[in-house]
């Protein structure tokens, strides 16, 4: 039975002794060639050229409508995705899209463990993209543990500062990036070239580069494992049946050199297949030993799979030591029995079942939705009113919603009351709303004493005949006053 290990502790690279100010302990990982690295480039160069392709890519919406295809437009309070556009009264949709996240990365968790941490999160993207020009730049980890601490010369100058520039700029054009997504990308960025654009562009450009340059440039593994509330998660949600990263001990325990292992097993002695060589731990980002067991900081990249997979070529062993595995099976091979590939089970069935529901009842709440809307709130204080001729009154702020790109004009009745009078204030008859905006109505509802009763309201557009309409409830005088 495993245990998910949290008292977190990674192995660091032993350094020398810094000057004063300088950071002793820190992970330095060793670059790594294999099918996982690649896929992780792969994922690295799609969700960067999403990143940054996005804002420009235009989407035709009629005159006058912004023709970006994803916009948060907060001048004009609206959320546009390509087809979609989210009014702030529709904010239900991003909390959906919420859930539907949460739901996906548990089903992910369940089906591969921290798999979208190790292939596709924003900090593991960038952690990747500033330890490329750190290496290209300073030299794999063991130039790069060589220089560290050791006496500045100029060209140890040179390269610190051409670093950092490199890793400013990519910042700066994230940050840059991050705030085309708010207005018309191609004319906010000649403005932010040109200096006309707003302080506050500049100010979010700004904190986007800070952070980008301190979280993908100095804390990264710190983001992974202290930061970032999704580890934390890990004790409770781990499943031993998910294809996680996992060291088959059975097989590669005693540890020895390739040599002494000849040797204990010309005498008949056990010998595993690991080497004891490190690799495994030189290439990992985060800094952690996958043989010590499962361990919530791990991010599921599988760059520690390719390095021991390497290793075992060289040796003439099969692969797979550290794999893609479920620990349940590590369990089944250590008895010796067959191992179960239980993937589909259950609970992905029923977490992949969820996404796949959610994701329809928005589909077709999108569909469905009408470029018009009534919304009617009834008067708290008072409620009702009793007239000098008897009757009673009701009072009821109605808001009209026009979302298409031309004005148009609705009919308002109020429906579910016999011998009642509407009156809709400073108005005669039509109700005008302009395009894309909302206009508030005062409507007083007059009708003879009675019980509470519900009622209808109904705006009729006059140019199509389409109407929406929603209800509410038409109160009497309390205590027959």
């Amino acid at each position: 039975m495993a245990t998910l290990d949290i008292s977190f502790k990674p192995e660091r690279a032993h350094l020398r002794k810094p000057k004063r100010g300088v950071i002793a302990e820190r992970v330095v990982p060793q670059s790594v060639a294999g099918r996982y690295r690649r896929l992780k480039w792969i994922a690295l160069a799609c969700c960067l050229a999403i990143y940054y392709v996005l804002p420009f890519i235009r989407w035709s919406r009629g005159p006058g409508q912004p023709d970006q295809a994803v916009l948060l437009d907060f001048e004009r309070g609206r959320l546009y995705f390509f087809f979609v556009e989210i009014w702030p009264q529709e904010v239900y949709y991003l909390t959906g899209l919420l859930i539907l996240a949460t739901l996906i990365l548990i089903w992910l968790n369940a089906v591969a463990g921290r798999v979208w941490c190790g292939y596709f999160c924003p900090q593991t993207v960038w952690t990747d993209l500033f330890l490329l020009v750190e290496r290209l730049v300073e030299g794999d980890r063991r130039e790069r543990l060589k220089k560290h601490g050791a006496p500045l010369t100029p060209r140890r100058i040179l390269e610190i500062g051409l670093k950092h520039a490199i890793w400013l700029l990519i910042a700066m054009l994230t940050g840059g990036a991050f705030v085309l997504y708010f207005t018309d990308a191609p004319a906010l960025l000649v403005d932010l070239a040109t200096g006309r654009a707003s302080m506050l562009a500049y100010a979010w450009v700004g904190i986007l580069t800070c952070t980008t340059y301190t979280l993908a440039g100095f804390a990264r593994e710190q983001v992974c494992t202290w930061m970032c509330p999704w580890p934390r998660l890990q004790g409770a949600i781990w499943d031993p049946e998910a294809l996680t990263v996992n060291y088959r001990d059975h097989r590669g325990e005693p540890r020895a050199s390739a040599k002494k292992a000849l040797e204990l097993r010309a005498k008949g002695e056990p010998a595993g297949d690991c080497v004891d060589c490190m690799q495994c731990v030189n290439v990992c980002p985060i800094g952690i030993d996958i043989r010590e067991g499962p361990n919530f900081a791990c991010i599921n990249c599988g760059l520690c799979v390719d390095a021991c997979d390497a290793t075992m070529e060289k040796l003439g062993r099969p692969r797979g030591l550290i794999d893609y595995v479920a620990w349940s099976n590590i369990e089944r091979e250590r008895q010796k029995e067959p191992a179960r590939n239980r993937v589909i089970r259950p609970k992905t069935i029923g977490l992949g079942l969820s996404v796949v529901a959610l994701v329809g009842v928005m589909g077709i709440s999108l569909s469905m939705r009408s470029d018009a809307k009534v919304t009617v709130i009834h008067d708290r204080n008072p409620v009702a009113v009793r007239l000098s001729d008897g009757r009673t009154r009701n009072g009821y702020a109605v808001r009209l919603y026009n979302k298409a790109d031309r004005e148009r004009s609705f009919i308002l009745v109020v429906t579910g009351l016999q011998s009642a009078s509407v009156e809709v204030v400073g108005e005669d008859g039509l109700v005008s709303v302009a395009s894309d905006t909302t206009r508030e109505l005062r409507v007083l509802v007059t009708a003879p004493a009675g019980d509470r009763q519900p009622i209808a309201f109904t705006a009729t557009d006059v140019a199509s005949g389409g109407a929406v309409s929603t209800q509410d409830v038409f109160i009497p005088v309390e205590g027959g006053q």
